[in-house]
């Protein structure tokens, strides 16, 4: 179960802190201008303000999912943060069915929700064993969240100065 639980985290955490850095660049106009041309509809339904706080909500759930079970540095919060991330894709969810947006966002949503919920319950009942605090996992931990922020730049910078 143990492995099964840090498949999942591993695997929605860099989802989410991906797609979620990516959304939190939208803070830029120019970015936002050219997310607002990608033939995603729900984009236009949403304020930009509103688009980047769920980018910042799922970038640091995805990290959460990940740093604090990794480095035994206040573990309980990654049970936590699959909360939230199960919230936030239930929240969408009902989003995509008052937009009649059945196809594709709907079951994302619901399976990226299932997964989180999945975590959520693993780690209250199987928690990771918390560790004191020390440089060595500091230093991890600041490596992950700098990887995962990194995961999510790249492809924005790419888009940004390859852009025609």
């Amino acid at each position: 179960m143990n492995k099964t639980l840090w498949t999942l985290q591993v695997m929605w955490g860099v989802f989410f802190s991906f797609t979620g850095f990516g959304k939190i660049m939208c803070y830029r106009p120019d970015v936002w201008n050219m997310t607002l041309h990608q033939p995603v509809p729900w984009f236009h339904a949403v304020p930009q303000g509103l688009f980047v706080f769920i980018g910042l909500c799922e970038f640091l759930g995805g990290v959460g999912l990940i740093v604090p079970a990794m480095t035994g540095v206040k573990p309980k919060l990654t049970p936590w943060a699959a909360v939230g991330l199960a919230a936030v894709m239930l929240l969408a969810a009902l989003f995509h069915i008052v937009r009649a947006e059945y196809s594709f966002f709907l079951p994302g949503n619901l399976l990226l929700a299932g997964g989180a919920a999945c975590i959520a319950y693993g780690r209250f009942v199987r928690p990771t064993a918390p560790a004191p605090i020390n440089a060595f996992r500091m230093v991890t931990g600041s490596a992950v969240f700098v990887a995962l922020a990194l995961a999510g730049f790249v492809p924005i910078w790419l888009q940004l100065t390859h852009a025609h």
